[in-house]
Order: C-alpha cells, then structure tokens, then sequence
C-alpha cells in the first residue's frame, strides 16, 4: 500500500474522530448513537460524492473491469476504510455492542484493505461502495429525526420512504449486477470473496 494511501487513512481516522468529539461537545444533551450518526451521515455523503469523482467514463461507470485502481478510486477508499475503522472502534464504546455490526465492519475493512493492497479491481470496488451508501444518508435521517421529536411526522415519512426505495433498488437491482460483474471478471479470489 503506498504512503499517501496510509496517510489518508492515519488523518481519516484522526479526521472522523475529532468529528465525533466536536458534535459530543456542541451538542452535549443528545446521544451518543445520534453525535455518531452526523459522523456516518457525512462520511456516506462523501463517499458517493467521492465515489461519484473516481468513475471514468459514466456511459460504462463499471468499467475497466479488474483493472488497477486509479488513485482517484484508492483515495475513495482509502477515506471509507478510514471511516469503517473509526466506527468499528467507536461502536465498541456504545452502551450496546452488537456483534453482527462488528462482524460487518470486519467484513468490509478486509475487504477494502484488500483492495487498496491489490490495487486492482477499483471499478468494481467504487460501484459497490456507491451503491452501500447511496441511502445510508436516509437511513440516518430516519433515526436522527426520530431522536429530534419528529417520529411520527411527514418529514419522517418522506425520510423513511426515500431509504426504503434507494436502497432497495440500489441493492435489488444494481448490487446483483456488481456482484455478476464481479464474479466474471479476472479478479484476485479475495476481491471475489469480498
């Protein structure tokens, strides 16, 4: 993994917990689970803005194909798994540790470490990393509004709506398609099983 790549993710990690702590401190009568969902909100918003910025040709956004990642793509990455590190380690300090989330963030952060070690695969890396986080900004709306005193309002619904339909047609019916790309594609076994 090349030096800039370790550096972007050193300063991510350094970057989404000072984040965290300055929310903690500007808003000290809210939750935990609330400071650190305005952490995951921003990060799933740079994420497709960055992810969005690393695909070369959208007539083909897939594509090349199991080819080396372009630094705009490594960069991508490189931010998310500084992000999935920093919420792996600060989910550990909530009131309730779930162990499916732990597993997941595991899951993801070898996955993308793996990538980065590879540099190969970017394309389809970057898609799937869109594609993950593309409803993750509603997903968090939804339960930061619910913690704002407006469960059971239009607001909410519009926000529960929104989640509900990008993410299924994100994972329903573009995430089948990545995943076939993926499979069929001259990728290391580690990015397929990933």
């Amino acid at each position: 993994m090349e030096d800039y790549i370790l550096r972007i993710i050193i300063m991510g990690i350094i970057s989404w917990t000072a984040a965290f702590h300055l929310f903690r401190k500007i808003l000290p009568k809210r939750s935990f689970e609330f400071c650190n969902r305005l952490v995951s909100t921003a990060h799933a918003t740079s994420a497709v803005v960055l992810a969005s910025l690393s695909v070369a040709n959208w007539a083909c956004p897939v594509s090349p194909l199991a080819s080396k990642s372009s630094p705009s793509q490594m960069q991508a990455l490189a931010v998310s798994l500084s992000y999935l590190i920093y919420d792996l380690i600060c989910c550990q300090f909530d009131k309730r540790v779930s162990i499916d989330n732990t597993i997941h963030h595991l899951v993801s952060i070898v996955g993308m470490a793996a990538g980065l070690v590879y540099r190969k695969s970017g394309s389809e890396m970057i898609a799937a990393l869109f594609i993950t986080e593309i409803s993750s900004p509603f997903l968090h709306l939804r339960e930061l509004l619910k913690e704002l005193g407006y469960r059971d309002t239009d607001l909410n619904l519009a926000a529960d709506i929104s989640f509900a339909a990008i993410f299924s047609f994100a994972r329903m019916v573009v995430g089948p398609y990545i995943a076939w790309l993926t499979l069929t594609a001259d990728n290391p076994l580690i990015i397929k099983v990933s």
